[in-house]
């Protein structure tokens, strides 16, 4: 379950409902280093409660790091 605000032209998806989380929220988290679901619930309790939120916060972890792996220069 995912809801969707608009907030002045940004899209913000709420993730987990159960603890108010963001898809921003966990890329930022990402950004700082948490780059597994295990340091995602530490960090910001996604899946700690109904647990409806793995799969879509799992998206968006894998999203970040890809485009984290992208941005880095290739070691060729």
């Amino acid at each position: 379950m995912s809801a969707i605000v608009n907030s002045k032209e940004n899209l913000v998806m709420y993730v987990c409902i159960c603890h108010g989380v963001t898809d921003t929220q966990i890329e930022v988290a990402v950004d700082n280093g948490a780059h597994t679901m295990r340091q995602l619930n530490r960090e910001l309790k996604i899946g700690s409660q109904c647990g409806k939120c793995c799969q879509c916060s799992k998206r968006v972890l894998n999203s970040k790091l890809m485009q984290i792996a992208e941005a880095e220069p290739s070691a060729a």
